[in-house]
């Protein structure tokens, strides 16, 4: 298995995570959320 495949679906869900908020307009959490899926993705993939 390749070792970047659990740090992927864990990016994906945390943007999943953030979608909620978003529809509520809750903006603090849906920056944190994505804030949350910018650092895994730079340490998985930069």
């Amino acid at each position: 298995m390749n070792e970047k495949v659990f740090p992927t679906v864990l990016i994906c869900l945390n943007l999943c995570a953030m979608v909620p908020y978003i529809n509520q307009g809750n903006l603090k959490m849906s920056v944190y959320w994505f804030a949350a899926a910018l650092l895994n993705f730079a340490l998985t993939w930069l």
